[in-house]
């Protein structure tokens, strides 16, 4: 869950995993959603060939890098690793990717492939770099600097962020996980629904009681109106 402490950054959530294990992440956003897409995604990486690659969701964009053998011929290890990060929609591409390529800089170097099988590592084996995850999630996404240094990041890694493939992550889900990311969303909306109601029950209740009492007063001034009569016609 997010820090109360900290800033709020279009970088919603980061991972760095090596085939489905999550070895580091950091969320900045409330948002529950952000690990669950991240969830189904990270299975479906293929680590055959390199890849650089966009999905979007919503107002949720899903970017990573996948590290291939290729990258590593000495290290094989390696070529399962994915550096994720999910952000809003709006930041576009080459702040989120300018972010991927400088923790995955850090992150090697940190953990060098030539000392680290990252396949005998287990969940969350590199949490020590969590931290670095915040820093640079909230630096790349609130700073200008930090902006800055992304889109420097980009142009040295690639030409084109441009030539990055994006994909709508509906062709890559199937039937079941499309359900499980919609019950993720309904259930939120349901929590809201929910409270909803308890404040219709009890507007409802205090309705009841009100008309209530004010069928009692009307009751109570029709028989004094009749008593008065019935008194006035005696006398």
């Amino acid at each position: 869950m997010a820090s109360s402490s900290t800033p709020v950054t279009p970088l919603l959530y980061s991972c760095i995993a090596h085939n489905n294990t999550i070895l580091s992440e950091c969320t900045t956003s409330a948002v529950s959603q952000t690990s669950s897409l991240a969830s189904v995604i990270l299975p479906k990486i293929e680590h055959n060939t390199p890849q650089k690659l966009t999905y979007t969701h919503g107002s949720h964009h899903i970017h990573y890098i996948a590290e291939a053998p290729s990258d590593h011929p000495e290290h094989p290890s390696a070529g399962g690793l994915t550096f994720l990060v999910i952000a809003d929609a709006s930041l576009g591409r080459r702040i989120p990717f300018g972010f991927l390529f400088e923790i995955r800089r850090r992150f090697l170097e940190q953990f060098p492939a030539e000392t680290t099988d990252y396949a005998e590592l287990p969940n969350y084996g590199a949490a020590s770099y969590n931290g670095q995850l915040k820093k640079f999630m909230v630096d790349y996404g609130t700073t200008s600097g930090g902006k800055d240094d992304a889109i420097s990041n980009v142009q040295r890694e690639i030409d084109d962020v441009r030539g990055i493939m994006t994909r709508n992550i509906e062709g890559l889900l199937e039937r079941g996980e499309r359900i499980d990311l919609l019950v993720d969303k309904t259930d939120r909306l349901g929590g809201s629904a929910r409270e909803f109601r308890v404040r219709s029950r009890g507007l409802k209740r205090k309705m009841w009681w009100k008309n209530v009492k004010l069928m009692a007063l009307l009751t109570l001034v029709v028989v004094l109106i009749v008593l008065a009569i019935v008194i006035a016609v005696k006398n």
